[in-house]
């Protein structure tokens, strides 16, 4: 009998089963699982030998004869461990608790792919695959620092596992002595290093001394020990392993942040124009011995994230000084750095893993934080620190140098608050630029928007984004708002590049429409004539349209090719300009001058052929058009803003010029009146009003039911084809001194802060709109105090500290001040008596309102009192209002004069002005008719005739069909209408 050698080994079992032992007849411990399905079902989870302090042994014979002694345990899986020993006693035991997750996941791993193989024993060939296959692995790390790529590695092992031999059946799997031989040696360097557990890369190193694979695999690669200590160094840092999960923590900076001067030689970052002395400033504080910690302060949009990306581009070109030279500008990411942190203290390693690699570069990494106030309570749980203390030591001591980056806003809400965190930063404020910086700055991004979209932009169309983008767009920055309006602008006409033309597509769909009727006709009987000369007729057509379709094709595809082509070499010369940058960097003046005197020049030939090419097509009419013009970036803004910035077509001219001719129709009587109102919207959409104050604002002056409020609806339809566009605010609702805060928001800390004030959010949704203050003077006097900006600067600002601007708003404030004396000069035909009336009025005016609130007001309109002939009109407007409500009825009115008369009689009250024709149309017109047509008096189609009866005295009105006798005995009717409403004095219909 030969006794078995005392053989340390880790067993895992994957499935709850009983295990035995044997013995092969190289001396390899057997492992086996019983096949028998009960046993598979019900046994527990088992291990051999001793798992929590007891004993067990196993000795074995020869085949002739042998005696086994086993007892199985219940245990844990993270506690299953076995042992096997000769009779003479000794055994070491091997627990999962000595290996970090990986590695424990690899040697798991291991049995499984020889399985998949269908080999017995398992290797180290199987154990350095299953290390190779790790996502995102350490083992893959390590070599590739070492010089040597994964991927081949992998390959080469796959090779060598197909080479080796293969067994049939369920025999169970064997571990091999040079597997136990590489695990024994990982443990030897986790205590020479002195760590705690064993990792991936013992492992690796473990590898490397192993006879059977792992020598041959890396001499054959060049890979020694000495690289692979390098490789391990320059991961790892001088960290330990002090828990079982250190991999996650190896690199986080390569994780968890971008390394912008990298970005900067790939040219990945857009140039930065008119920052110099931000970045120069931030360089300046990068330099000091301790707190040497920039934090770019302003407003979204403004820049603050390229100041960065400018001293990133700059450390690349080596324009910084000799202490930032060569150093890496790495932007941390807090969300990614956040997520996934699942269990307490995960975010804080983290953390402390990347300060620990920045400290320990000696100052060659730079961390850039953008929005820095995230730091504040950034992984804070209950009895853990924040980011934002862990940093302060560092911070502090100038350990770790670190440009933040937030808002005004939040640096005073969040950084603060915490003083000790904001000592040991210095500001540097990043304002808004000028209109003219802003053009520069597209002016620099040009060539790379003209690029990512295959389209070129003209450089009015960058002062138009400008300036427009200034103007119009008021609660964003400069240069955020103008770059977005050239992206869009871009986008807008590559789509229209990429999709089929309109000619060519109205062509297509009319083919389309020939041949399906073609297809029809040609069903048709052979004695049909007409349709055959129909069909002969359709086949001329085609063809005509079939050849324009293809030659139009044609045109299309040659266009699109050439545009493609032109994108493609703009590509060519972009990257061929990249690898001109790195050759200079390089000093390899060789391959520079051959870029740049060679490649470059003849690219440069090939693209200004096809340019030349383009503009010859261009000159005989193209289908396609590739340069973005001001119009393009007008037309966005219009669609952003709803102002109509852009050019005036034809038909919006005509409509402009007849737009007093519009307000008429609808306000009766007030020619004064609303010929300014007119004059005043043509003068803003003509370009030649203030752009700094509103449109325009108006005071409308008069009696009650004269048209104020008509004249503010008349022109919300003229402008914007809807009632609706109109901001309508009642002043009755602010009589009380607290009501001013729903006009702008209620103050901090009242109900209803957060949702704003009616008028900033109705105007900040609609900039472009007409607001009308009704009945002005029942307001309490404060609420003046807030509409003295709006009519002077066009903008106030909102309880939230948004600026809302109103220069693109009308403004209309209505008015009963002196009503009285404007209708004692009613009827009045001397011209000092009338102005001696609105004199009056106005002295009303100044006793209500302060001198200043009066002086804002661009017009005092004078609304006069309404004559009969006018009430007339104002009835007319008003049967014609009824008769489109009933249109749906079929039925036509034919209103008599005499009818017309009668409703304006019982209408007109000159104190009261129009307001009772409405009341008069409602009970002498509209009740008779409905009960009318409840009764069936009248049917679809009929014609109903309506006229007043009783001579020229007239007591009721009649309502009968055409040719029928009027009625004494008046009852209701209903009519239809059909088109313009006009009234002729007789008895021609109001819609024919």
């Amino acid at each position: 009998m030969a006794a078995v050698t005392s053989t340390p080994l880790r067993l895992l079992v994957a499935s709850p089963a009983r295990l035995r032992l044997g013995q092969n007849r190289t001396g390899a411990i057997r492992v086996a699982f019983c096949t028998k399905p009960a046993a598979l079902r019900t046994a527990p989870l088992r291990a051999i030998g001793s798992a929590i302090g007891g004993s067990s042994t196993a000795s074995f014979t020869r085949r002739s004869n042998y005696r086994r002694s086993v007892e199985a345990i219940r245990v844990p899986r993270r506690q299953l461990s076995c042992r096997a020993q000769t009779s003479g006693g000794g055994g070491k035991r091997i627990s999962q608790n000595e290996f970090t997750e990986k590695a424990w996941q690899a040697i798991v791993n291991a049995p499984e792919l020889a399985k998949g193989s269908q080999q017995q024993i398992v290797e180290t060939e199987h154990l350095m695959k299953s290390m190779l296959e790790q996502p995102n692995g350490l083992a893959r790390r390590i070599l590739s620092k070492a010089g040597v790529e994964p991927s081949r590695l992998l390959e080469q092992t796959d090779l060598y596992i197909k080479r080796q031999p293969r067994v049939s059946g369920d025999a169970g799997a064997i571990l091999g002595r040079n597997l136990e031989g590489v695990v024994s040696k990982a443990q030897d360097y986790k205590r020479e290093w002195g760590d705690q557990y064993v990792s991936i890369e013992h492992l690796v190193l473990g590898m490397k001394d192993d006879v059977r694979f792992g020598q041959t695999l890396f001499r054959d690669n060049s890979v020694d020990a000495t690289k692979l200590q390098a490789a391990i160094k320059e991961i790892r840092g001088t960290g330990k392993v002090v828990d079982q999960d250190p991999e996650g923590k190896y690199e986080a900076l390569s994780k968890y942040a971008r390394d912008l001067t990298q970005a900067a030689k790939d040219g990945k970052l857009d140039p930065v124009i008119g920052r110099d002395d931000e970045i120069r400033r931030a360089i300046q504080i990068l330099s000091r011995r301790t707190k040497n910690n920039p934090v770019l302060i302003g407003e979204p949009g403004v820049g603050k994230t390229a100041v960065a990306e400018g001293l990133a581009q700059r450390i690349v070109t080596g324009d910084v000084p000799a202490a930032l030279q060569g150093r890496l500008l790495m932007a941390l990411d807090m969300g990614s750095l956040i997520a996934g942190a699942k269990f307490r203290g995960e975010f804080e390693d983290r953390l402390k893993a990347i300060i620990r690699e920045v400290t320990e570069s000696n100052g060659r990494i730079v961390l850039f934080i953008d929005e820095i106030h995230t730091v504040v309570g950034a992984g804070a749980t209950q009895g853990a620190m924040d980011a934002g203390n862990l940093l302060k030591p560092m911070l502090g001591r100038g350990e770790l140098r670190c440009i933040g980056a937030t808002t005004l806003d939040e640096y005073r809400q969040y950084i603060e608050k915490d003083p000790a965190l904001e000592r040991r930063f210095q500001q540097v404020l990043v304002d808004q630029p000028s209109v003219s910086d802003t053009v520069s700055i597209l002016r620099g991004l040009r060539e790379r928007y003209e690029l990512h979209h295959g389209v070129r932009i003209r450089d009015s169309a960058l002062v138009e984004a400008a300036v427009l983008s200034d103007r119009y767009i008021s609660d964003r920055f400069l240069p955020d708002k103008a770059i977005d309006l050239i992206d869009e602008a871009a986008a807008k006409l590559k789509m229209e590049i990429t999709s089929k033309p309109l000619a060519l597509d109205e062509i297509d769909r009319k083919v389309l429409q020939l041949e399906m009727e073609r297809l029809s006709l040609s069903k048709a009987a052979p004695s049909d004539r007409a349709a055959k000369g129909r069909l002969t007729a359709l086949d001329r057509d085609l063809e005509g349209l079939k050849v324009r379709q293809a030659k139009l094709n044609e045109q299309w595809e040659t266009e699109r090719d050439e545009m493609q082509r032109l994108q493609s070499i703009r590509e060519e010369v972009d990257r061929v300009n990249l690898e001109i940058q790195a050759a200079e960097r390089d000093y390899d003046l060789n391959r520079a001058a051959e870029l740049k005197y060679g490649t470059l020049i003849n690219l440069q030939k090939q693209l200004k052929e096809v340019e030349a090419a383009l503009a010859t097509q261009e000159s005989t009419g193209k289908m396609l058009r590739e340069e973005v013009t001001e119009a393009d970036v007008s037309d966005i803004i219009s669609r952003w803003t709803g102002i109509p910035v852009s050019k005036l077509m034809e038909s919006d001219r005509e409509k402009l010029l007849r737009l007093a001719d519009e307000l008429h129709r609808r306000v009766i009587g007030q020619d004064e009146a609303v010929e300014v109102v007119a004059d005043a919207i043509q003068r803003s959409r003509a370009g030649m009003a203030d752009p700094n104050r509103p449109i325009a604002s108006f005071m409308f002056l008069g009696s009650t039911g004269v048209g104020k409020t008509e004249l503010a609806k008349a022109l919300a339809v003229a402008m914007f084809n809807s009632e609706d566009a109109m901001v309508r605010i009642d002043m009755s609702e602010y009589m009380e001194k607290h009501s001013v805060s729903r006009l702008v928001g209620a103050p901090p800390g009242y109900v209803g802060f957060e949702e704003g004030g009616q008028l900033t959010e109705a105007v900040r949704r609609k900039p472009y709109c007409v607001i009308l203050f009704d009945e002005v003077e029942k307001a309490h006097p404060d609420v003046f105090n807030v509409l003295l900006q709006i009519l002077d600067d066009g903008r106030v600002t909102d309880s939230q500290g948004r600026i809302v601007g109103f220069k693109n708003a009308v403004l209309i404030m209505t008015s009963n001040l002196g009503s009285g004396s404007m209708l004692e000069s009613m009827g009045a035909t001397d011209r000092s008596e009338i102005e001696a009336s609105r004199d009056r009025v106005m002295a009303a005016v100044r006793a209500q309102f302060r001198p200043e609130f009066i002086n804002r007001i661009d017009e005092f309109l004078f609304f006069d009192p309404l004559s009969l002939d006018q009430i007339k009109k104002v009835v007319a407007l008003q049967v014609d209002r009824v008769a489109k409500r009933l249109k749906d009825k079929k039925m036509t009115l034919q209103m008599h004069e005499s009818a017309m008369e009668y409703i304006a009689a019982r209408g007109f009250d000159p104190v009261y002005g129009a307001r009772p024709v409405k009341r008069a149309v409602q009970r002498e017109l509209e009740t008779p008719l409905a009960k009318a047509l409840l009764r069936g008096q009248f049917v679809e189609e009929d014609t109903i005739v309506v006229e007043a009866v009783g001579g020229a005295d007239a007591t009721a009105l009649s309502l009968h069909r055409p040719g029928e006798a009027p009625a004494e005995n008046v009852v209701s009717a209903t009519l239809a209408y059909g088109g313009s409403g006009t009234v002729d004095g007789g008895r021609t219909p109001l819609a024919p």
